[in-house]
């Protein structure tokens, strides 16, 4: 088995359905090319899984060989690469002068795919005995009329000039391929010898390289892809020619094809570190992707423009414009991929440039139907957000732009009106000096807002900022125009009663008035009748009162109660900064008196018959709150205290956390790409395979050869200890087989190493290991039955493909023959259940992403919390670490940065803590959580619960048995904990 030598590993679909010697025998002998074609496929299954089968060698010469079919001969060509060649003692099988004869036939054949083909072949021939009667014919194909022909034959030269055993049979290589370099004009045929000459003979090649320079971009896309490999591996160890080097992919650069500008412009900045170079290689992968079509390749060539830019900052900061061409492109991923390589390359010298240009787009959005157009034009506005806050420049011209957003209705749309009131607190709280006027601006900009949730944000900006006694009273003009007559309840029934009246003394000639409704048939598009109906006046009335409503007055009795409650504060702020604030008393005390009207009126027609929703509890308290501090007084420190300063400063506390993530993800940034003075130079071949990918990140080629060694994969560096935890136990001692896997996760795939004892003192035949699943996971292969001998171990492998991170369960048996032939024994395998954490990653939603996507969650999964401890803080951190969750309320965190989740218990002086969470999975599916705890101090226990949201069902269900099974380990280890003490 020493001299077999496959080159591809082939499933066996019917191990046990297997042709014996004779059957073979007899459908190489009797059967028809088809026949003989498919006992040659069964035959090279079998001799690749294990069985060389020598005893059908000469009837594959005698029937076979001779065939003029070609597939027959391609499959002959496996054969020969596969089967015993030699003796046991190392010599040649007398057979095979037969098939030298053969395959010298061949080479002589007048068909040139003949020929090529067994040219192919003879790459993958080794036997010295077998390759020097063929020699003079395959240097003859070296001359064939046909291009197929050379090209085949060049690689078989080269492929006999570099195996030690066979070198000798073809003295000069390097010269024979360059006489054929310099006879040659096909394109083909010179990239494959120029390739066989530069592995044979460097100065020959360089020299060919050099008589190439001057017209390399007009050189044919091979032999230029060609060029650049030898050109990034040369380059290493001979930096004399990099001169040369780098003219040469300069000119490759301005040829037409876009596979070898790629390469190119990835190999110039491999050479050089110049400026100069970076850039220009930068802007050709720019416009490659850009006029590129292939969404694929553009994703490719935008990460390449983004690894670049990151390992050189500052160098690429003025193509930043440039990328922003390929918004053009229909397809979202490429506009956000585009939008977020461009906004880490604004600077102050090109951010004027890149606003207008995402103003331009966001115009766009608002005229022209993109695809996912409310998702592009929320991204549109979350650049210009960023590039706003960032620079205080431009922070003044893109607000007025995006306030007339405002106004949209639809739902789509809310999201857009909602990033825009996010931008505008934050920009009116960085910059002091801007307040007055985006305020003012935003009161005019709120008459047309018909969104709830945008309209709460921005009655809330208003209230919070304005400070002076202007400022009040146009906030206050502003609320009592949205919000219309007061008091409401009054004023509603009124407008109602006079627009039945007015409804009323419109109908005449003496048509009798419904008091309800009237109805009359109707034909329908089928030919049915079906019933019309009628409003009566009343109905008529109130869509008249209905659609005359100011907004504010028109969400108040639509259900909107959040917003409610939010007025009621913002009215209280405003009454008790004008009582600090203004010198007039009747101003003061009129002010107070409306503001009290207007929120007892709020109250009551929220518990009236007209609402959509009857008012809830929490914001009926809330309202009365607010009216029993203006009523009270306002002499009161505390409450001044709450109203006009905690707010604020909560928010102020969300801003400077916004910040310093920025500032943190920018420094990493710098962190991990920056070089100090004093850094060692690393040798790869001094270097541990531990460390050795550190050393290799000039070279994309050494790169490959490590990742390719296995020494940079995260499993090289998994411990003995934490593999072992990774074993599964199968079945039991007892069993007559013992079954043990080793549990590999990749990616979308689990592999199991299976471990199979037979304890038995017998044979056991056919033994199969059989695996089924639940869930979303797949069989995608099964081991192969096998005869396992007495006291011996079996290894096997089976693989599962994974489609979504649900919990999943594999199961399975152990079958194998018993004494009879009908006879079979069955051991029943223990359950394997998937562990969802292998696929689940922590999240980087912000809060406005968290609640957009949580109202749109459709499935929930609340699960309680129930454990022993007195640090909610502690809880939080433990969930974080064991359930792969992010934290997306930086407070919940704030107090302690220890890590331990029992560190500084005593010092965790909070007692509720609430917040969200976010997680997502390698299929890119979400995971939304709130988590809502609180100290009982009675029973020194963490109470609360942990709601779950998804788009499906199954990741929302598995993260809460996740959750529970945390609950569970915690339990036990404050128990343990315990009887130590």
């Amino acid at each position: 088995m020493a001299d077999l030598a496959p080159y591809a590993l082939i499933y066996d679909p019917s191990p046990t359905d297997r042709p014996s010697v004779q059957d073979f025998k007899n459908h190489l002998e009797k059967g028809s090319d088809d026949v003989k074609i498919d006992a040659m496929k069964r035959l090279l299954v079998i001799m690749i899984n294990g069985d060389p089968m020598p005893q059908l060698l000469m009837h594959i010469i005698r029937f076979v060989m001779p065939s003029k079919n070609k597939q027959l001969k391609k499959l002959l060509h496996f054969y020969w690469e596969v089967c015993p060649k030699l003796n046991p003692d190392g010599t040649l099988k007398q057979e095979m002068i037969l098939v030298c004869n053969a395959i010298r036939n061949d080479l002589q054949h007048p068909n040139e795919y003949i020929r090529g083909a067994t040219l192919r072949f003879l790459c993958k021939l080794h036997e010295p005995e077998l390759l020097d009667p063929l020699i003079p014919s395959i240097l003859s194909c070296l001359e064939h009329r046909h291009a197929y022909v050379r090209k085949n034959a060049i690689f078989a030269v080269y492929s006999i000039a570099i195996e030690p055993a066979t070198s000798h049979h073809i003295p000069e290589p390097a010269e024979t391929i360059q006489t054929f370099l310099d006879a040659e004009t096909d394109a083909t045929c010179i990239r494959n010898a120029f390739i066989a000459l530069s592995n044979l003979d460097r100065e020959r090649a360089i020299e060919f390289v050099r008589s190439k320079a001057s017209n390399a971009a007009a050189l044919d896309e091979l032999l230029q892809l060609a060029f650049i490999e030898f050109i990034r591996r040369d380059a290493a160890h001979n930096p004399d020619y990099v001169p040369l080097y780098l003219k040469i992919i300069f000119d490759i650069l301005d040829s037409s094809s876009n596979t070898a500008i790629y390469e190119a412009a990835n190999a110039l900045t491999r050479l050089s570190s110049d400026r100069n170079a970076i850039k220009g290689a930068a802007t050709k992968l720019i416009e490659l992707a850009v006029k590129e079509p292939d969404n694929n390749v553009k994703l490719i060539v935008f990460e390449q423009v983004n690894k670049l830019h990151q390992n050189n900052p500052g160098i690429l900061n003025d193509l930043a414009v440039d990328i922003l061409a390929a918004l053009s492109s229909p397809d979202f991923e490429i506009r956000q991929k585009a939008l977020k390589i461009s906004l880490s390359m604004v600077t102050s010298r090109n951010v004027d440039d890149v606003i207008k240009l995402l103003k331009k787009e966001l115009n766009k959005t608002l005229t022209q139907d993109y695809e996912k157009n409310s998702l592009y034009r929320q991204l549109l506005i979350q650049s210009i957000h960023t590039c706003a806050v960032r620079f205080a420049e431009v922070a003044k011209s893109v607000v007025e732009m995006l306030l007339d957003l405002l106004n949209d209705e639809d739902s789509a749309s809310s999201s857009s009106a909602i990033d825009v009131i996010n931008f505008v607190k934050e920009v009116v709280e960085i910059f002091p000096n801007m307040r007055a006027e985006l305020i003012s601006k935003l009161i005019v900009a709120l008459e047309n807002v018909r969104t709830a949730s945008a309209y709460r944000s921005a009655i809330w900006i208003v209230g919070e900022y304005s400070h002076d006694e202007s400022e009040i009273k146009s906030a206050w003009a502003l609320i009592r125009k949205s919000l219309g007559e007061v008091p409401i309840l009054s004023s509603e029934q009124r407008l109602l009663e006079e627009a039945e009246q007015s409804s009323e003394s419109t109908q005449t000639n003496g048509v009798s008035e419904e008091p309800h409704k009237s109805s009359k048939p109707k034909v329908l598009s089928d030919g049915t009748y079906a019933t019309e109906t009628v409003f009566s006046t009343s109905q008529k009335a109130q869509d008249q009162v209905k659609s005359n409503r100011p907004p504010l007055r028109s969400f108040i009795l639509d259900g909107s109660w959040f917003l409610a409650s939010v007025l009621a504060s913002t009215i209280t702020k405003l009454t008790l900064r004008a009582l600090d604030v203004s010198e007039n008393e009747g101003f003061k005390n009129a002010l107070r008196a409306e503001a009290m009207l207007i929120l007892i009126s709020i109250i009551r027609v929220g518990e009236s018959s007209l609402v959509a929703i009857k008012i809830d509890e929490d914001t009926t308290d809330r309202i009365y709150s607010c009216i029993r501090v203006l009523g009270e007084g306002y002499d009161n420190e505390t409450i001044d205290k709450a109203f006009l300063y905690d707010s604020r400063k909560a928010f102020q506390h969300i801003v400077q956390e916004k910040e310093k993530q920025r500032a943190e993800s920018t420094a990493s940034e710098r962190e991990k790409h920056a070089s100090q003075a004093d850094e060692t130079i690393p040798f790869r071949q001094f270097a541990a395979l531990n460390t050795a990918s550190e050393s290799t990140n000039s070279d994309s080629l050494d790169n490959d050869l490590v990742l390719a060694s296995g020494s940079n994969s995260d499993a090289s560096a998994e411990k003995v200890t934490s593999k072992l935890a990774r074993i599964v136990q199968l079945t039991g001692y007892s069993d007559p087989v013992y079954v043990e896997a080793y549990i590999n996760v990749h990616q979308f795939d689990i592999v199991l190493d299976i471990l199979i004892f037979n304890q038995t003192l017998e044979t056991l035949q056919n033994l199969s290991v059989e695996f089924a699943s639940i869930g979303d996971i797949r069989v995608s292969s099964k081991p192969s039955s096998q005869n396992i001998g007495p006291q011996s171990f079996h290894t096997l492998q089976a693989s599962f493909k994974v489609s979504s991170a649900d919990a999943g369960v594999i199961f399975g048996n152990v079958i194998y023959g018993g004494s009879t032939a009908g006879d079979n024994n069955i051991v029943i395998l223990n359950d394997i259940h998937v562990d969802i954490m292998d696929y689940i990653k922590p999240g980087n939603y912000t809060e406005t992403e968290f609640r957009l996507l949580w109202s749109e969650f459709e499935w929930e999964n609340n699960v309680s919390i129930s454990v022993p401890g007195n640090s909610l803080r502690g809880f939080l951190k433990y969930l974080l670490t064991n359930a792969n969750f992010a934290c997306l309320t930086p407070s919940a965190l704030s107090r302690s940065d220890s890590s331990d989740e029992n560190a500084n218990e005593d010092d965790d002086d909070c007692q509720f803590l609430s917040a969200n969470l976010h997680a997502r999975s390698k299929f890119g599916e979400d995971a939304l959580a709130n988590l809502s705890i609180e100290i009982n101090e009675a029973t020194n226990r963490i109470t609360g619960h942990v709601r779950i949201r998804s788009k499906g069902q199954g990741l929302a269900l598995s993260l809460g048995d996740r959750v529970a099974d945390l609950q569970r380990q915690r339990i036990i280890e404050y128990a343990q904990k315990s009887e130590l003490r």
